[in-house]
């Protein structure tokens, strides 16, 4: 299995609502990719987050099911939607 970890630092002016739904967007991948095994995503509550206060982490069957995801039609939705919202990410892949 593979653990997929991305934290989403918001734009400035970015509202709770946005954060909102864009976490919503995120939880909704759950059901419409191959490979999931699990999903979770929200908003931190810690002061030691650095900005990134958005997380969300995957848990895939393997590697080919993380390599699909990239470039799945509603992964890549997201995607746009992050680009609206983020200032920056960081990503990290690792086997487990």
């Amino acid at each position: 299995m593979v653990e997929h970890i991305v934290l989403f630092k918001p734009r400035e002016g970015v509202t709770e609502e946005q954060v909102n739904g864009f976490i919503e967007r995120l939880k909704g991948l759950k059901d419409r990719i191959d490979g999931i095994v699990d999903l979770q995503a929200g908003k931190t509550f810690t002061d030691r987050s650095q900005g990134y206060t958005i997380g969300l982490t995957v848990r895939f069957t393997g590697r080919a099911a993380l390599e699909a995801y990239g470039p799945h039609p509603e992964h890549q939705k997201v995607v746009a939607a992050a680009r609206e919202i983020a200032a920056d990410l960081i990503a990290v892949d690792f086997e487990i």
